[in-house]
């Protein structure tokens, strides 16, 4: 099963997905579609009824074969990729048996991908080894959990002597841009409980996440000729630093883990008349997340003071909030994951996810759903990789899952 995991994973990252953060539609770019189309195909193709609705959402069942009632069993992943980088013309590098050395990103040169940078690469000594050439990100962010649930399925269809309750099967757009299930029909789904294939290293497990807001910054300056600039200019790119070096410096992502949360400016566009830019804004807790949008309007105020009201327009728009409170009253749907990995041989750390996924929003949704890792590392830039052997380990975890339902 390795090698078709591979091959599969290797067809569905030359699919460029990249959502669109700026387009009010939904799937924000048609191009998602191209891999969304494939996937319904191939699961049809299978013999597993799939359907791809209006809003980009690939929805199938393999039906129950066992002869009394379990619970209905869902697997999720979302086919966008980030737009941070490029997902287009991806060439993944294949390494076998990797040694633990500097692994040269051939797009780019003099670009390399370094153990003494990222250490995790030592743990997958041996391993076939998968990564970008450097001009684009991978994509394992999360084609690895697509490509992980469709060759579990798979495998369910070639061995139907294996017993298992109906199992459902999702796959979504946009979650890159915190959009992933906002026209998601959860009854329509039909699954009791759920896990998104959508985290990191081996052993990852996680039910609790960020509470997430976005925010825009708007400065209006006024531009006047440099020669007579005197007490008349307002420089938007210099207030616009400005603004950012109010925040707290601590409370940023570089300097943040585990519970901690943070401001992250993520994009910026200004002139000398004008800048716009905007952040991100993540918490565990929850009145450390309120406090945090009352701070980024409070440094907008002290703008606004020292320059003239109206200078800084601040607007923060809700993401999504922590699944954990969703997810405690369920906790044996933990407890079985943790079960499943170790039955892998793969030892389960339950952490905090430093981001959000799909199922935090399901949770609230009233569809229960950790996230189990998928198996890549770095993901949303060019040194993302994979092995393909955490991929397998993912794979086995979910035939695991289903094995435990089913008893």
């Amino acid at each position: 099963m390795m090698e078709k995991l591979q091959d599969r994973f290797l067809r569905y990252v030359s699919v460029d997905t990249q959502s669109d953060e700026n387009s009010e539609s939904q799937p924000s770019s048609s191009k998602q579609l191209d891999l969304l189309r494939m996937l319904r195909d191939e699961l049809n193709a299978m013999g597993v009824s799939a359907t791809l609705d209006e809003f980009g959402y690939v929805m199938g069942t393999l039906p129950a074969n066992i002869d009394r009632e379990v619970p209905k069993l869902g697997f999720i992943a979302h086919v966008d990729t980030s737009p941070d980088a490029s997902g287009a013309n991806v060439k993944p590098q294949v390494i076998l048996d990797y040694d633990g050395s500097d692994v040269p990103l051939r797009g780019v040169e003099g670009l390399y991908l370094k153990p003494d940078e990222f250490p995790e690469l030592l743990d997958h000594k041996g391993e076939t080894l998968i990564t970008t050439d450097g001009t684009t990100l991978l994509g394992a962010d999360d084609k690895a959990g697509v490509a992980e649930i469709m060759s579990a399925v798979e495998y369910l269809v070639e061995h139907p002597e294996i017993k298992h309750g109906d199992i459902k099967i999702g796959f979504t757009p946009d979650e890159e841009i915190g959009r992933g299930v906002a026209k998601f029909d959860v009854a329509r789904f039909g699954a009791d409980y759920a896990y998104t294939m959508d985290g990191g290293e081996v052993g990852e497990l996680e039910f609790e996440n960020f509470n997430a807001a976005a925010a825009s910054v708007h400065i209006q300056g006024r531009n006047v000729h440099p020669g007579y600039a005197k007490g008349k200019m307002k420089n938007a790119i210099r207030i616009a630093t400005e603004f950012d070096s109010l925040l707290p410096v601590e409370q940023k992502p570089e300097y943040t883990e585990g519970y901690d949360g943070f401001f992250h400016i993520i994009s910026f566009n200004g002139t000398v008349e004008e800048a716009d830019f905007s952040y991100i804004i993540r918490d565990h807790d929850m009145e450390k997340y309120e406090a945090k949008k009352k701070e980024i309007q409070r440094v907008a105020d002290i703008v606004n003071a020292r320059y003239g009201e109206g200078t800084a327009t601040v607007k923060v728009r809700h993401q999504y909030y922590n699944m954990r409170k969703q997810v405690e009253p369920h906790y044996h749907i933990v407890e079985k994951a943790v079960k499943a990995m170790e039955m892998a041989g793969v030892q389960p750390r339950i952490q905090p996810i430093r981001g959000g996924t799909d199922g935090a929003n399901l949770s609230f949704m009233g569809l229960p759903c950790p996230n189990i890792f998928a198996g890549g590392l770095n993901f949303h830039g060019k040194m993302e990789w994979v092995t393909v052997e955490n991929m397998e380990k993912a794979c086995q975890v979910i035939l695991n899952l289903i094995s435990l339902y089913a008893a």
